[in-house]
């Protein structure tokens, strides 16, 4: 079911009117439920699609209830591996093709968040900190919400529990607006700024994938051009989702949680991956990095060595990471690339402070050539990484290294560098000098001025869409 879809809205439409019929917690985790079912069965054309899921859900169920019985390590590393390796053999991961694949097609839309969801609830169970008992449709409801399917946010048990079936606030005139405002800012995002990107860097991209020869100044450009507009559409794309899912959660009293927070002004890539992609982030830093790190301080007690140990830890998380969000060899290189990037902003960070003291490194970091160099810099680099979301074959990804060399990949991402550090500089700029008066500013949050924004923004995202006759699709579903 495509997020632009009229059956989409339709269907969302339905839903939140079944819901706010009765204010009955039964019934209304009935109207969830149903509309997780409905949402998912919108992706199948045969039953059998959805047994390998349902068998995915009731192992993952029966780990969490094995766990409730016995917390015991041994239990929790036998039931880890189990949802891992049916989730590696149902992903169908490219390195284990010797394992064989089920005969039939079936549904992978949503595993790899629904496999967040199973390992938290285990981890929780097994440390304490989730106590409460699951029942198997609560289990469904919260590893199958619709809202969060497809690709997040991560939301802890915990935090929907809070509000599931239960309106977290009464709606009223204002709230039900601040929801649709952002859901028309999600789709303004989705429709018009990241198809815009993605109209563009479809031109661009063939250019360097082509078997013709392309001159070495043509292909660097074309390939920082690219690289720049794929990185548009991908923040545009994933956070007017964000907006979208989150405005309707808002809608049936659910409190998503938020999962960007302005990435491009991050000042270091570790600061970027605090804004970016925010829940998986914290996932990983709760259930991977902070474990990781208490093992290797247990193992290497030494203070010497603890700042080398969270080195290591980051590397390890964030090379995860980032072989988790593709099935080739080619995100084995995106999961380093990620964990070199962490790891190298560590070490420089611990240079700093010892060559410079905090005070000096801290006055450093405050300068401004410091830091709008430092955010082309992130920028930059995480720019040129996702060339491996958008080069997903390994012979291609390679071919185009061939043909770029060590002199055009450095070259273009100086170039990068200085195009992100310009745009971020003269934005700033422009912000600063641009004072909305007082008056003005009155008038713009006033009652006719924000439904004419909010029908604007609509009556563009018609226009853009019939321009362009092309209907976006949302980017994450294929990691």
């Amino acid at each position: 079911m495509s997020l632009t879809s009229p059956i989409f809205l339709a269907f969302v439409t339905a839903t939140v009117i079944a819901f706010h019929i009765s204010e009955s917690v039964p019934y209304r985790r009935v109207v969830i439920a149903a509309a997780n079912a409905i949402f998912i069965a919108s992706y199948l054309s045969d039953f059998t699609q959805v047994l390998p899921l349902f068998a995915f859900l009731a192992l993952g169920y029966a780990c969490v209830r094995v766990l409730y019985l016995r917390q015991s390590s041994v239990v929790f590393a036998f039931g880890v591996v189990a949802v891992l390796c049916s989730y590696i053999f149902l992903k169908r991961f490219s390195f284990f093709d010797g394992l064989g694949h089920l005969p039939f097609p079936y549904l992978t839309v949503g595993l790899s968040y629904i496999l967040f969801r199973i390992l938290h609830i285990m981890a929780d169970v097994r440390s304490g900190d989730l106590v409460e008992r699951i029942g198997p449709f609560a289990f469904f409801r919260y590893a199958c919400n619709f809202l969060c399917f497809v690709s997040g946010p991560i939301q802890r048990y915990q935090d929907f529990s809070e509000t599931d079936g239960k309106a977290a606030a009464k709606l009223d005139e204002s709230s039900v607006y601040d929801a649709l405002s952002r859901i028309v800012t999600g789709y303004v995002k989705f429709v018009i700024i990241a198809a815009t990107a993605d109209y563009a860097f479809t031109f661009l991209s063939p250019q360097l994938l082509q078997a013709a020869p392309v001159p070495f100044f043509k292909l660097c450009a074309v390939y920082a051009m690219a690289a720049s507009f794929y990185t548009v559409y991908l923040y545009f794309n994933f956070s007017g989702y964000m907006d979208i899912v989150i405005g309707i959660g808002r809608l049936l009293g659910q409190s998503l949680p938020e999962n960007f927070d302005k990435p491009f002004t991050a000042r270091s890539f570790l600061e970027f991956w605090q804004r970016w992609h925010m829940t998986l982030s914290q996932w990983f830093k709760f259930y991977l990095f902070n474990p990781l790190l208490m093992f290797l301080m247990a193992r290497l007690p030494s203070r010497t060595l603890t700042a080398y140990l969270g080195v290591l830890a980051f590397f390890i998380t964030f090379l995860v990471m980032g072989v988790w969000h593709g099935t080739t060899a080619v995100f084995v290189i995106y999961g380093f690339l990620m964990g070199a990037g962490a790891s190298i902003n560590k070490l420089w960070q611990e240079a700093c402070v010892q060559r410079l003291g905090k005070k000096r490194y801290r006055a450093l970091t405050e300068s401004t050539a410091y830091i709008y160099f430092a955010r082309g810099l992130t920028v930059g680099y995480f720019a040129l990484a996702l060339t491996c979301l958008w080069v997903t074959e390994l012979p291609q990804f390679t071919d185009l290294l061939v043909r770029l060399g060590v002199a055009g990949v450095l070259g273009t991402f100086v170039v990068l560098i200085a195009a992100f550090a310009i745009t971020a500089l003269a934005l700033d700029l422009i912000r600063a000098r641009v004072h909305i008066p007082i008056s003005l500013s009155a008038i713009q949050s006033g009652e006719i001025v924000r439904n004419l924004t909010l029908a604007s923004k609509m009556m563009a995202i018609v226009a853009v869409a019939t321009l362009l006759h092309k209907a976006p699709d949302f980017v994450y579903k294929a990691f």
